[in-house]
């Protein structure tokens, strides 16, 4: 892992930029160490640089964790394949059409969560050989099929936070039935995009012995500022 750049922002937390052979990343520290980890992903496709993502991350380190995200293969800075781009054209494609959008969510997403998770782990590794980060950690973030999918995957994350704001593919429902970590999962319930009843079908199958659902009127963008609070209250509760 190799930092290249670094800033300090209010309440002493450092944010700083590394790579880690081809994958770009972003570190957030507290003032205050050992600090819980907590792996924070945007939904898939949107780069690490999201604003979103960032404002959650700062506030987050602000209570006390170190929070580290990266960009999945063809998100952010890094560069797409051919296959990656049609992918999107055919997906804006039957959206403007009307056309029916599941499969070819799920020849899209299905690989990219595959391949996302091993760079995370890899991640992970290089994350908790640092000084001044400890376990335990835990997932926090918008791309759910990659969070469920990393959960089952990765025995170290022991809590995580989901929001129902992306497609999830079959075999990540699938395996939400594994997950048994504790779980809080976030709700738009007019999220445009995207399907409540699929949401709701997708907490009840999760197999967590603890799990919380926050449901909160509103579009996909308009997830209470307080949902953050509650958030990171979750994350005391399970990671100090």
């Amino acid at each position: 892992m190799r930092f290249t750049s670094e800033l300090r922002l209010d309440g002493g937390v450092l944010e700083r930029e590394f790579t880690l052979g081809d994958i770009p990343g972003t570190l957030w520290t507290p003032g205050a160490a050992p600090a819980p980890l907590v792996l924070m992903a945007h939904n898939n496709g949107l780069p690490k640089a999201e604003p979103r993502l960032v404002a959650r991350a700062r506030y987050t380190a602000q209570r006390g964790y170190a929070v580290a995200t990266i960009d999945a293969a063809g998100c952010g800075d890094r560069p797409r394949s051919a296959a990656d781009e049609q992918a999107r054209a055919d997906l804006r494609r039957a959206m403007r059409a009307g056309e029916p959008v599941d499969e070819i969510f799920e020849s899209f997403i299905g690989p990219l969560v595959e391949n996302a998770v091993p760079e995370w782990r890899t991640a992970l590794d290089a994350l908790l050989e640092l000084p001044g980060i400890g376990g335990p950690v835990g997932y926090a973030g918008g791309w759910t099929a990659l969070g469920i999918r990393l959960a089952v995957a990765e025995p170290r994350i022991t809590a995580a936070s989901f929001f129902a704001g992306g497609y999830v593919p079959r075999a990540q429902r699938e395996e939400a039935r594994q997950i048994t970590v504790p779980l809080l999962f976030l709700l738009q319930w007019d999220d445009e995009g995207n399907s409540r009843q699929d949401a709701l079908e997708l907490y009840d199958a999760f197999g967590s012995k603890e799990k919380t659902l926050h449901a909160n009127l509103g579009g996909h963008t308009g997830t209470p500022a307080f949902e953050l609070e509650d958030g990171c209250r979750f994350l005391d509760r399970h990671l100090k």
